[in-house]
């Protein structure tokens, strides 16, 4: 959100969080492992950042419960470390998990069936409960640029900046954007770079000296399955036999996704895909750890995507600090790399905070407590509790549902579901035509509803008609829609083709 400079645009190239920011694990948590780690600090900020993110996008982030079990042999962590890992649940609670109102609880063999039946009980002693909370990634992305824009920014989504233009005296004064077949020239006081895996080693000056910023990508996947398969009510954590990594599973709706890899990447940044053995090394933890005979073709769909990692090479992605770097180019450019989702308001307080020593301003910062569309007013029990399309609109949508409610009122038929077995309405790809800059069938179902990772194979049959929504909305020409249908397809069959063997 812009903090009353005198003018803020917001370029997203493709889509607006088509990178990174809509293929993460949807959490926003403090992260117990970097205690382990050692980043106190980083733990402290995120649990802080947590709770500024359940008060002002309360609609969008919701509390999760995360189960470690603990195993008499072959878990998460040795049986004889239950106590030490108690102790790190406390200093995790300590640390800012007791923000959430609750701390952590032990549990019984018992207790960590009801939460999860299909876990295998072979071992099981019993385990562990903490607290944080998940969100839609995608939509919070989306939903910070509408926030900004409401406050004054300029947002622009499909396009892409060819070049940073500097003036005689060597310095940053704008960039050059191409939209569609459109050419913009913005003249800018300050240029922020905010690029993620994309921008790879940079030289910039940090407190007067250069340092290069090596970039890491490490690749995370996720795969979703039934919710069936599973029948957790949080999420839960699993070993992997034979590769000392553990993996979670999480409930979001009628689905389970199971995720995360974390391994450096070095392929194509704008076609990152998940491959058969990820599947089979996540597939692998699951049905190890649950009574229940998982396969590839279980998977309803799956997302991959690089974190910007900021390290040199060497050493296990795992191991790599999640922090964030700022830094200001002898030119002007300043440039925010790293860092996670958790933390990102705090990322760009300090971003603004570097862009306005290059502009000479200092205005005060105004996100700490300002809340997101749809958030305000924002009664999440009392919405819940009312069940149905109400509940589901309300979770998306906040106070701002009653707009889609206007859609549905104009013209009932568009209650109808999109995709089959989910609960998103044709009213709300009307929406996100009208006022949330949807640009293609892609960014409909892969984006603004969660279709592509939630049901592949259903949303593939709804590309036509959000395509023909999107036509009547937008006025596309019918070759354009008909080429957005076919790449979506495409699109999916190549996912099939990598993860099942299928062809068309």
């Amino acid at each position: 959100m812009p903090r009353w400079m005198p003018a803020c645009a917001a370029i997203a190239s493709p889509y607006f969080a088509s990178g990174t920011s809509s293929k993460s694990s949807k959490m926003v948590h403090g992260g117990l492992r970097y205690i382990e780690q050692g980043n106190l600090g980083l733990v402290r900020h995120s649990l802080l950042e947590r709770q500024r993110l359940r008060r002002n996008a309360r609609h969008l982030v919701q509390r999760l419960p995360f189960l470690f079990p603990v195993m008499e042999k072959d878990g998460v962590f040795d049986k004889r470390l239950s106590k030490a890992f108690e102790s790190l649940l406390w200093t995790y609670d300590l640390a800012g998990g007791w923000r959430e109102g609750i701390l952590h609880q032990k549990l019984t063999k018992a207790e960590v069936l009801s939460h999860c039946p299909t876990f295998n009980e072979e071992n099981l002693l019993g385990g562990f409960m903490y607290f944080d909370a998940r969100v839609d990634d995608a939509r919070l992305t989306l939903n910070i640029a509408r926030t900004a824009a409401f406050h004054g920014a300029a947002v622009v989504n499909h396009a892409k900046v060819v070049e940073i233009t500097r003036n005689g005296h060597g310095k940053v004064d704008g960039a050059i954007i191409h939209a569609g077949d459109r050419e913009i020239r913005a003249k800018a006081g300050v240029v922020v770079m905010a690029t993620g895996v994309w921008l790879r080693d940079w030289t910039g000056r940090k407190k007067g000296e250069e340092k290069t910023l090596h970039i890491r990508p490490a690749k995370g996947v996720h795969v979703a399955i039934p919710w069936l398969k599973v029948r957790n009510d949080c999420t839960v954590t699993i070993p992997v036999p034979g590769r000392n990594r553990r993996a979670t599973i999480t409930r979001w709706g009628n689905v389970s996704y199971l995720g995360t890899t974390d391994e450096d990447y070095e392929g194509d940044l704008d076609n990152v895909c998940c491959t058969r053995e990820e599947l089979d090394f996540l597939l692998d933890g699951a049905r190890w750890a649950l009574k229940t005979d998982l396969k590839a073709e279980d998977v309803l769909g799956s997302i991959a995507g690089c974190r910007p990692l900021v390290a040199p090479p060497g050493g296990k992605t795992l191991e790599i600090k999640r922090n964030h770097e700022i830094h200001t180019a002898a030119d002007g450019l300043v440039t925010i790399v790293g860092g996670k989702l958790t933390t990102s308001r705090h990322m760009a307080e300090q971003t603004i905070d570097a862009a306005q020593k290059v502009i000479g301003q200092r205005n005060k910062c105004q996100t700490k407590s300002a809340y997101l569309l749809g958030a305000a007013g924002y009664d999440a029990q009392a919405i819940v509790a009312s069940g149905g399309l109400s509940a589901h609109l309300g979770e998306r949508y906040g106070t701002e549902a009653r707009f889609v409610s206007d859609i549905l009122q104009a013209d009932s038929r568009l209650q109808a579901p999109i995709v089959d077995g989910l609960p998103y309405t044709e009213a709300e790809i009307v929406y996100a035509a009208r006022h949330e800059l949807a640009g293609c069938v892609d960014d409909v179902l892969s984006r603004r509803i969660r279709a592509r990772l939630m049901a592949r194979d259903a949303s593939a049959r709804a590309a036509s008609r959000v395509g023909a929504i999107l036509q009547a909305e937008l006025g596309l020409s019918e070759s354009v829609v008909a080429q957005q249908v076919d790449d979506y397809l495409a699109a999916v069959a190549h996912e099939k083709s990598v993860l099942l063997g299928e062809t068309q």
